[in-house]
């Protein structure tokens, strides 16, 4: 097994016409989206997995940025694959599935979504505190690796950056609210043990948004990072029949 852990974006271009916007998270890297992001090129498929201001590096470095950086940042690979792209489609893991509900937010032109655990609330007792918090400590204790597979390392940071978490809070209120502009077809997985991500996340988004086709996946095998657990190779393949379906 390689455990060699690679923050570098990625960036393929195929010749389809079909391209694909992939949305790492938070405090994680596109290490947890390669395999995904590989698959979906292996389609033929282009495909950008952007590495995320104030990501892959320090989390010190993430305290200076907010969650407008980050959504920029995948806002830009959106118009990148317009130029040569006749459908373009976005996925995304924990706060990537939260970017990629915004992407549906402010594109309605956007072919589909698959996002895999996503995160618009925080329910943690102290998730109210994190802006007073961020005044006095920079960092927390993380709660990385969340996988049910044995030897797998995510590659997030080791500390939680709380001004960046204060921004991430912020930023899901926004999607939250605008929950209703999403009326893209949606492609749902959530696992059913998740110790970082609520699983009334799931819930939030499926009563909010206003799409007619809509696909929801439990996964019994994964926990949080799922995109490198045990049910993986069932999220890439059911994420290429559902672009294959949209696009036929």
């Amino acid at each position: 097994m390689d455990n060699t852990i690679d923050h570098a974006p990625l960036h393929h271009d195929g010749g389809s016409g079909i391209g694909v916007v992939v949305c790492h998270g938070f405090t994680g890297s596109p290490h947890s989206m390669r395999p995904w992001a590989r698959h979906l090129a292996e389609q033929g498929w282009s495909v950008r997995l952007p590495l995320l201001p104030g990501h892959g590096t320090s989390w010190r470095d993430a305290n200076r940025t907010t969650w407008q950086d980050w959504y920029t940042e995948v806002e830009h690979a959106v118009t990148d694959l317009r130029k040569h792209c006749t459908s373009v489609y976005a996925v995304g893991l924990s706060m990537g599935g939260t970017l990629a509900l915004r992407l549906a937010q402010q594109h309605p032109d956007l072919a589909g979504i698959v996002l895999v655990n996503p995160a618009v609330t925080m329910l943690r007792w102290d998730a109210k505190l994190l802006p007073v918090l961020g005044m006095l400590v920079p960092s927390v204790p993380a709660i990385g690796n969340d996988i049910a597979k044995p030897g797998v390392d995510e590659g997030a940071y080791p500390r939680t950056p709380v001004r960046a978490a204060a921004s991430l809070r912020r930023f899901q209120a926004v999607v939250r609210a605008d929950l209703p502009k999403v009326a893209q077809p949606v492609l749902l997985y959530h696992s059913a043990n998740d110790h970082v991500v609520e699983p009334v996340n799931s819930e939030i988004v499926l009563k909010g948004i206003t799409s007619a086709d809509v696909q929801e996946v439990v996964l019994q095998d994964s926990y949080h990072v799922a995109t490198l657990d045990h049910d993986a190779p069932r999220i890439f393949d059911g994420s290429v029949a559902f672009i294959q379906r949209l696009s036929s």
